[in-house]
């Protein structure tokens, strides 16, 4: 069983994704509970792509084709986990602020954060800030990430934990923020929740917020 979920893991980390679809369907076929596949099979193979990335032993590409492979390998799985009740750890919402093009750098925190079995809401770009509310009260988010890449769009980070810390769920929600320019006195600054410099870190910090 070991070596099945092993085999997993390291052809995620190739970021080969049908043969990672083709052995997590075999996983299942030996009857591995499908919570185990995804654990110690795909989300172990993330992990290790994670911590490389935050190491720069591997870069951008190899972290989008991972996480292409783990996206497929969580396509077979879903079905099995949703008939098994078992639910995402929990869920975020995620977005590049209002005036802000850029997605790469919230794609890689999508996928780090996928990747930990976090349930992701993407809101995409130029997301006001009166909208990453309204997607975290419907999902019932406890964490929100605002991305930004220009120094002239971070003044909207300002403007969602203003709009979060004023709202209802004001105690239920983290605002996590990151971004080239962003940096930990400017998330003291606007009293935004988190910073975190890089999308593995992102996503071992949000984790801590779930638990």
């Amino acid at each position: 069983m070991s070596d099945l979920l092993n085999q997993i893991s390291l052809n995620l980390q190739n970021g080969k994704s049908k043969v990672v679809a083709e052995l997590v369907t075999r996983a299942l076929e030996e009857n591995i509970p499908p919570q185990t596949i995804l654990d110690d099979g795909l989300l172990a193979g993330m992990s290790v792509i994670g911590g490389k990335f935050k190491n720069n032993e591997v870069f951008v590409p190899e972290v989008l084709v991972a996480a292409r492979a783990m996206n497929k390998g969580a396509e077979v799985l879903k079905p099995v986990l949703t008939a098994a009740g078992i639910k995402a750890k929990g869920t975020a919402v995620i977005g590049t602020v209002a005036g802000d093009l850029h997605d790469i750098g919230k794609n890689l925190v999508k996928m780090m954060m996928e990747g930990h079995g976090i349930n992701m809401i993407d809101l995409g770009v130029d997301v006001p800030a009166n909208r990453f509310l309204e997607a975290a009260i419907e999902n019932n988010a406890s964490i929100i990430c605002c991305s930004a890449l220009l120094t002239t769009t971070m003044v909207e980070m300002k403007n969602v934990v203003d709009t979060i810390k004023s709202s209802d769920i004001a105690d239920k929600v983290t605002v996590m923020i990151g971004g080239a320019p962003v940096t930990q006195a400017f998330c003291d600054q606007i009293g935004a929740d988190c910073y975190t410099p890089d999308a593995a870190t992102a996503a071992e910090a949000a984790m801590q917020f779930i638990a």
